[in-house]
């Protein structure tokens, strides 16, 4: 059996490695041809191609930018990007299970093929990130473990076997109320792009991307897409974010001077809009849904759910905030503990209003039937 989960979990690393990296190589030896550069060599468009696999995995760079060679980070990278590695892992899991002899198709099994997986997934990685860094562009080698040993656990998990796995309520729950408020804030967000549709074709006319180019364009701002609906949520709960040093744009407090040439951001607000926080309700109306419901179970169920609400509401405002490149954009995107806190202190406050209702109206009907008692005696 062992060394079957071996070969199997194998094998199915590199599938998955080439199910996302082929396309990404197509994609950029399409765009080298293109161009009709007279200047590089052929292993330059190859090597593009694993630096946009690093990024979709969510895998930082240390840049050394012309000119004079300054240093920049590029962290600032497409949460929708990681939909490509989450569904090849997936598939590639699944087919690794079945691949195995129907006795082994267990929880034994499949912890071994987890983690087989994760671990040859892992050092492919490290190879990929290794062997393309160059003087101007290094991926982050220590980020890679960081990144990709989650990336796989959690795609993975996501695969119901027969009789392996049990839904659990609290995540359930919280998935649910989560998958609620962002839909709402990619709502706002799509009005907010409709609304500025002018603003939006300006900036893509001052990068004269031409046909390929605006189809790498579109396609880039699609997956940043996910980033924009976590800052625009982060708006409406009160911290906003940023878009450079020094930057800070939310219903208080709207404070830029000028902005990156990305299509996407001509949805920025213009202006301050205090109103805008009356969306705060939304996220304490969650909190007494969440606590409403897990209480009729128990009080750890409540905890639970709101425990993983707000950890995974700070893992979306890390993974969709980071550094673009120069010093000037340092700070994009949503700050983690700014987002994670109000949300959790909205939520905490909905959860409490929740509690607090109820038993001040049951001590109430407690000391008007004790007050009634009296008068009668």
């Amino acid at each position: 059996m062992f060394q079957r989960v071996l070969w199997v979990s194998l094998t199915q690393s590199l599938r998955t490695v080439a199910l996302v990296l082929l396309p990404c190589a197509f994609i950029s030896l399409l765009a080298w041809a293109t161009a009709g550069s007279t200047e590089g060599h052929t292993t330059d468009p190859m090597r593009v191609a694993a630096w946009a696999w690093l990024a979709a995995h969510h895998i930082p760079f240390d840049l050394l930018l012309p000119p004079g060679r300054q240093v920049g980070v590029l962290s600032y990278l497409p949460v929708g990007a990681l939909i490509f590695p989450f569904l090849a892992l997936r598939s590639s899991f699944v087919r690794a299970m079945a691949n195995l002899e129907e006795s082994d198709q267990n929880i034994r099994g499949s912890r071994l093929v987890r983690s087989f997986l994760s671990i040859f997934y892992t050092g492919i990685a490290l190879f990929i990130a290794w062997s393309t860094a160059t003087s101007s562009v290094k991926p982050s080698l220590y980020w890679v473990p960081v990144a990709t040993l989650p990336l796989v656990w959690i795609s993975t998990s996501t695969v119901r076997l027969t009789d392996t796995r049990k839904q659990i309520f609290s995540i359930d729950l919280a998935f649910r109320v989560l998958a609620i408020i962002t839909g709402i804030s990619s709502l706002v967000l799509a009005a907010s792009l409709f609304a500025n549709q002018s603003t939006i074709k300006n900036l893509t006319l001052v990068l004269q991307p031409g046909w390929l180019g605006g189809i790498l364009l579109l396609l880039l701002g699609v997956l940043y897409i996910p980033n924009a609906i976590i800052a625009t949520l982060s708006y409406l709960i009160g911290p906003g974010f940023s878009v450079g040093a020094d930057t800070s744009v939310s219903a208080l407090v709207h404070k830029i001077t000028e902005i990156p040439a990305l299509p996407i951001l001509g949805a920025l607000p213009t202006a301050r809009h205090p109103m805008v926080l009356v969306s705060a309700v939304g996220i304490s109306c969650a909190g007494i849904i969440i606590f409403i419901v897990t209480m009729r179970r128990s009080f750890p169920i409540f905890v639970a759910s709101f425990s993983f609400m707000v950890t995974t509401v700070a893992l979306l405002g890390f993974l969709s905030s980071g550094e673009l490149m120069t010093s000037a954009l340092s700070t994009v995107g949503v700050s983690t503990w700014k987002f994670a806190l109000a949300f959790g202190l909205e939520l905490a406050f909905g959860a409490l209003l929740a509690w607090l209702v109820p038993w001040c109206f049951h001590r109430l009907q407690n000391r008007i039937q004790d007050s009634r008692e009296k008068i009668k005696a």
